[in-house]
């Protein structure tokens, strides 16, 4: 029996299988610099640790709400409600194990075959993956490397049509860092907001931002309504083995939402839910000191790149990912990412791993020690040196 047909239009993560390609270079006696994985390298905080194995003593081990533990609900709800600036309510929460469920369940929720979802490439691949799956039409709108990795505002207007459901926003952005600028998300509202749509804002790394508090669209008059706020704990709290994320959805999705959990995962685990609201209740100095040592290796790994022949790099305002120019150096993005694994001993991603306008880029994931970053930067100016 086969798979289902359904399931072709499944794709997976290029960055887990160049790990895969790297640990066989290990095992081989080789030293591989790993940027190819986007998990910080920062331990859980202790406290949050500490935690999660009291709620296991305490008994949070069975089953809880399909929607999340009202009381890490009603903290999402505050936290989301301050950073920002918009009146959330906990039944508007659903906890989820980890983020991506907040993705399937919303795509699943809202799209039919026929529909088309707007999305950003260079992107997270998984929003095409699920959009195909779901049987829509993966619409790809440009990020643009000279407004920072923002939208091709233009390119967005044309390719909005009667038959868009779902625009998917990212910021800060994987792969490239970047942030949009307030008056693109007021453009963006302005585009959307007489229109039939859902707007998916995918906010995972909004706390890891280095010049400007990134804005949410929730936030743009009429339009918390019309939005979906995903986040989690993954990124700036280093929980990403917990699986913990969630979704603040308007009032009328959250129930379809959770009738999709139930069906399939039934709930987070209880005792990780235990652990996130620490993590939100709890001190926040370690997400602080964490964020400004990502700034510290931002600035080191953009002027490093930008001093090596044929690499070009802009400097990104969030998230843990540089993400270069390479046109220049005259080979294809997965070419010279396998070269650089190869022959510089340095795991990263080809660029079109996130979408064809990813070609003539690298992503590199600087969630590694400095020296580390140092000791990758320099076997690459070597073998490039080399290669002229």
């Amino acid at each position: 029996m086969q798979p289902a047909a359904r399931t072709h239009k499944l794709q997976g993560e290029g960055a887990f299988e160049v790990l895969v390609r790297a640990r066989k270079l290990e095992a081989q006696g080789r030293d591989i610099v790993h940027m190819e994985i986007g998990e910080p390298d920062f331990a859980t905080a202790a406290h949050v640790v500490e935690a999660g194995k009291r709620a296991l003593d305490a008994g949070f081990t069975k089953y809880g709400p399909t929607q999340g533990d009202p009381e890490l609900r009603a903290a999402v709800a505050e936290h989301v409600s301050a950073t920002r600036g918009i009146a959330v309510d906990e039944s508007q929460v659903v906890i989820t194990p980890g983020a991506k469920p907040i993705l399937f369940f919303s795509m699943l929720a809202l799209l039919e075959p026929g529909d088309e979802a707007l999305y950003p490439d260079p992107g997270f691949p998984i929003y095409k993956s699920m959009i195909g799956y779901c049987g829509a039409k993966p619409v790809p709108i440009p990020l643009v490397e000279e407004r920072g990795f923002s939208f091709d505002l233009d390119c967005f207007r044309e390719r909005l049509s009667d038959r868009t459901k779902m625009v998917i926003l990212n910021s800060p952005q994987n792969p490239t860092g970047g942030v949009i600028p307030a008056e693109d998300v007021r453009a963006i509202a302005e585009l959307v907001r007489g229109r039939d749509l859902i707007v998916l804002s995918d906010e995972i790394y909004n706390l890891i931002a280095f010049d400007e508090k990134p804005a949410s669209i929730a936030a743009v008059e009429g339009m918390a309504e019309k939005t979906i706020v995903l986040d989690g704990f993954s990124k700036a709290h280093r929980m990403t083995g917990w699986r913990i994320g969630y979704g603040v959805f308007p009032k009328r999705l959250a129930d379809v939402v959770c009738l999709l959990q139930v069906n399939s995962v039934s709930h987070a685990a209880s005792f990780t839910q235990r652990a996130a609201l620490e993590a939100l209740r709890g001190p926040q100095d370690g997400v602080q000191a964490m964020v400004a040592e990502f700034r510290r290796r931002r600035d080191f790994i953009v002027d490093a790149f930008n001093a090596i022949p044929g690499f070009r790099c802009a400097r990104p305002g969030g998230a843990f990912y540089a993400f270069p120019n390479v046109s220049a150096s005259g080979l294809g993005s997965a070419e010279l990412a396998e070269r650089i694994l190869q022959e510089a001993g340095v795991a990263c991603l080809g660029g079109n791993a996130f979408g064809a306008y990813g070609e003539g880029y690298l992503r590199f994931s600087y969630a590694t020690a400095l020296e580390r970053i140092e000791t990758a930067v320099e076997r690459i100016r070597a073998m490039m040196a080399a290669a002229r």
